[in-house]
């Protein structure tokens, strides 16, 4: 499954309930509780990154759970992409806390 041209990203990498050693990529203070693949597809568009989503597919550590996951062109560093999703989905959870 590996591609040069492409980033692999899961939402376990994005959540706040898991620990470091479950998947987290981020700083608790970067991360939100169980995302979904389709808000950080959503993320990952606003910031006008081209991905393609993969939805029945298992993260390695817990393959039971097919959570989806995310094919992102690569332009940067991986983790550097990962915290401007993870910025993003943010944003997107706060705007819709304020709506609710």
């Amino acid at each position: 499954m590996r591609k040069q041209d492409k980033i692999i990203l899961w939402p376990a990498y994005f959540d706040s309930t898991r620990t470091r050693k479950e998947g987290r990529q981020i700083p608790k203070s970067l991360a939100v509780p169980l995302p979904k693949i389709l808000e950080v597809k959503d993320a990952a568009e606003r910031l006008g990154l081209k991905c393609e989503l993969v939805e029945n597919a298992g993260y390695s550590k817990t393959p039971w759970l097919k959570t989806g996951m995310l094919l992102v062109k690569k332009n940067e560093a991986k983790d550097k992409t990962i915290k401007k999703i993870a910025k993003q989905l943010i944003k997107i959870r706060s705007v819709n806390l304020k709506k609710d």
